[in-house]
């Protein structure tokens, strides 16, 4: 018999730290409605080095930063306004609440959506997360058990 986890409640939005990025804290929006997450990145690029390809990056569009992964996927994905946009996914770590946890997410241009970070439901499973519309995030409170 599968043992039942009790869920994590947080908010719909979230402070969040992405710490292979050095991002500390940027607001997440918390989207139940969408199957995966994305995080805004800008200068989306990749290269063919001698070990292989290499995906660079800037995190949150900082110009400063070209961040680099060699492992990496290409997928198809519908967009909020329903066109399918290639993206480029990565797995990486996401501070939630104090707690770190790996994630899957796609790289794109959300420069000019409201939140430059989206969590989705896969995630939000994955990690027996719930969501309570009435709750406020908090920053620095822990996750309630």
């Amino acid at each position: 018999m599968k043992q039942q986890v009790p869920p994590k409640i947080i908010s719909t939005f979230e402070p969040v730290g992405f710490p292979d990025f050095g991002v500390d804290e940027v607001k997440a929006k918390i989207d139940t409605g969408a199957y995966t997450g994305a995080l805004h990145c800008t200068n989306i690029r990749v290269e063919k080095s001698e070990a292989g390809k290499v995906l660079h990056f800037s995190p949150l569009g900082d110009p400063a930063v070209d961040a680099t992964v060699t492992e990496f996927a290409v997928r198809y994905v519908r967009s909020s306004n329903g066109d399918n946009q290639k993206r480029y996914f990565i797995k990486t770590r996401v501070i939630v609440r104090g707690q770190t946890y790996p994630i899957a997410i796609s790289l794109a241009d959300r420069s000019e959506m409201r939140w430059p970070v989206l969590i989705g439901r896969r995630f939000l499973r994955h990690h027996h997360f719930l969501v309570d519309v009435g709750k406020r995030a908090t920053y620095g409170e822990p996750v309630e058990e």
